[in-house]
């Protein structure tokens, strides 16, 4: 879902990141309001007024998101799940979950406190604005708060669509998982109405477009884009962490893989390992005992003509914590590390021996030969 993040600031322990599509995000509400929005409703002020009144609009919704977020992951972690943080991106912002809720219960009021929050902060907002009227603030001050009161209230209807994974999607499942007790089957169907709401906003947007709205039509058939994809991608990894679940990866590991000596040269591994096998990161062993990692990457900072004289013990260092697992580490965890760190072998390593890699190759052929057998037909 996300590219290159930043985090901005820690609050209440979770970190707030901002993903390089929120800029987009920002720059296009930035300059609705100070364009669109702000003149047809406040007439007669100079440019400098608008611009300076979308900056200030950008950045209020830009905090009612994270608080909005905030609220997930406050109530989530009362319930004992673990989070990632917060991340804005450029449909909004999410808590990221690392893993589903334990129960119904979990899943009804971490989803319903979003729209929830973003009630109470529109009137909040709609508070401050009557002071503001009353007291006879400036009209671009309260017409600032007037938008921030508005997108609030618009931010949680929106959020209370039942369409997963929104808020109201959320909702929809921890119904449908309370009643059925089945939290895959609630997941199917939830993420169900959530492509068909994907598909409505889709269809939407086109007929806007036609009708010569382009802007407007452009991002509703984004928006439907987006959510037809999350709710589909959600199901997938439901699907997967429940075939995944209680195996260790020690069940599909392979066993004896290839090793690469100490104290051969560079010019040797590449001859009779690089470029015989393929891979790009190779454990390094000596008397049956892991002693590091060598990588193409580090093999690449080494002068070509130097190959030869060179050898792979200078180059071995020790394996990195992310490429280095446990044989009876859940498969889900081995799983997540590779997404987390873009590698696609991982060291199974048993009190400092070697005693096989897992490879995403073997991860995939395992989840697709356990949903082929065990998936009920749809």
């Amino acid at each position: 879902m996300f590219g290159n993040r930043v985090t901005l600031f820690k609050l209440l322990g979770f970190e707030v990141k901002i993903d390089s599509s929120w800029i987009i995000l920002a720059i296009l509400i930035t300059w609705s309001l100070a364009e669109g929005v702000f003149p047809a409703y406040f007439e007669d002020m100079p440019a400098s007024n608008y611009w300076a009144m979308g900056v200030a609009g950008a950045l209020g919704l830009f905090l009612s998101i994270i608080f909005h977020e905030l609220s997930h992951s406050l109530v989530a972690r009362r319930f004992g799940i673990l989070m990632k943080g917060i991340t804005l991106f450029i449909f909004g912002g999410v808590a990221e979950m690392s893993e589903e809720p334990p129960s119904a219960r979990a899943e009804f009021f971490t989803a319903i406190v979003g729209p929830v929050s973003s009630v109470l902060i529109a009137a909040v907002f709609y508070g401050i604005l009557q002071i503001g009227e009353a007291s006879g603030w400036p009209p671009a001050v309260n017409g600032v708060l007037f938008y921030l009161v508005w997108v609030n209230f618009l931010l949680a209807l929106f959020n209370l669509l039942p369409a997963f994974p929104l808020d109201g999607g959320r909702v929809l499942r921890s119904i449908l998982w309370s009643r059925k007790k089945n939290l895959l089957w609630a997941t199917r169907v939830s993420s169900r109405v959530g492509s068909a709401f994907g598909v409505l906003f889709i269809a939407w947007g086109l007929w806007e477009i036609i009708r010569g709205n382009f802007i407007g039509g452009l991002w509703q058939s984004m928006i439907g884009l987006f959510l037809r994809g999350a709710a589909t991608s959600s199901y997938r990894q439901m699907i997967t962490r429940d075939l995944l679940s209680g195996l260790t990866v020690d069940r599909f590991m392979t066993p004896d893989p290839v090793t690469v000596p100490p104290d051969i040269s560079l010019q040797r591994f590449v001859d009779d390992y690089l470029y015989r096998t393929h891979h790009r990161i190779y454990p390094v062993v000596k008397d049956g005992e892991l002693v590091g990692c060598v990588t193409v990457k580090k093999l690449k900072n080494i002068p070509r003509d130097e190959w030869a004289q060179r050898r792979v013990a200078e180059i071995a260092a020790g394996c990195e914590e992310a490429a280095a697992i446990s044989p009876d580490v859940q498969a889900m965890t081995a799983l997540d590390s590779m997404n987390r760190t873009g590698t696609s072998r991982l060291m199974v390593v048993d009190k400092g021996r070697l005693v096989g890699i897992v490879t995403l190759k073997d991860l995939s052929e395992m989840l697709a030969l356990r949903m082929e057998l065990e998936t009920p037909r749809q």
